[in-house]
């Protein structure tokens, strides 16, 4: 389980490896389930809840990105 807070500590190429991580671990999850494999069937709900908060946090930091240059704009335009 990631943590928000462990999650914004994360560089942008961490942000992306671990997405990109607990999205092909989603799959394993599914292919698991699909093959009756799959025993703890918790970690699915979990690992999206994971996915989540890893797309909560880009996006965080998109608007801020874009709230800080609209900012600088507004202030040099004035």
């Amino acid at each position: 389980m990631m943590e928000i807070a462990k999650a914004r500590s994360l560089s942008e190429q961490e942000l992306a490896e671990e997405l990109e991580s607990a999205r092909r671990h989603l799959y394993d999850l599914r292919f698991q389930l699909a093959t009756r494999q799959l025993t703890d069937y918790s970690q699915i709900s979990q690992t999206r809840k994971d996915i989540a908060r890893l797309l909560t946090v880009r996006t965080e930091r998109k608007l801020d990105g874009g709230a800080a240059s609209a900012s600088t704009a507004a202030a040099g335009g004035e």
